[in-house]
């Protein structure tokens, strides 16, 4: 290979690489990657307007789960098996349909947005402590037998979700 077919060729795939590497940071950092779906294929076949959609597809991430914590007087820490935070999005929509001027001449479409909505979640925890209690000086030493005790963290949802609904001009 020629050394100006292997610089073009370089330089070709250091160009389609941050075309991928800049289209994919903003969807990577938005939470949620933008999906549209291609309708123009019906519209052209029925040779009408048809609905346009898009979709909003969510990314999770994984988070740090908070670690066990040690309390006095308890031979097991609090938190057994910890909560693992979960974040992303809801996942979004947004649909535009044509309307045939049935609400006057100015409005030609109706629209639905949905915006992928920040997402925080907590799986369920588990929370053990033993049947005994810590070493008892006053039993030489030896743990006093108590009742054991098994709890369940609930899990958590934190979410605000929005919608709009409206009519306006054009498709």
């Amino acid at each position: 290979m020629k050394p100006t077919t292997r610089r073009t060729l370089a330089a070709v795939i250091t160009g389609v690489a941050a075309a991928v590497g800049a289209a994919a940071t903003p969807a990577a950092a938005a939470g949620s990657v933008p999906v549209p779906v291609p309708l123009d294929g019906v519209s052209k076949s029925l040779g009408m307007e048809v609905p346009k959609l898009g979709l909003e597809v969510p990314l999770l991430t994984p988070g740090a789960p908070d670690g066990p914590r040690y309390v006095t007087g308890r031979l097991l820490p609090d938190r057994t098996l910890p909560q693992m935070p979960v974040t992303g999005a809801l996942p979004g929509a947004h649909l535009q349909a044509p309307l045939p001027h049935l609400l006057g001449d100015g409005f030609d479409h109706a629209g639905f947005d949905a915006h992928a909505s920040d997402l925080r979640t907590l799986a369920p925890g588990l929370a053990v402590d033993a049947p005994l209690t810590a070493p008892n000086p006053n039993n030489f030493g030896l743990p006093d037998p108590k009742l054991p005790e098994l709890g369940v963290l609930a899990p958590a949802l934190r979410t605000v979700p929005v919608a709009d609904l409206g009519t306006g001009p054009g498709l």
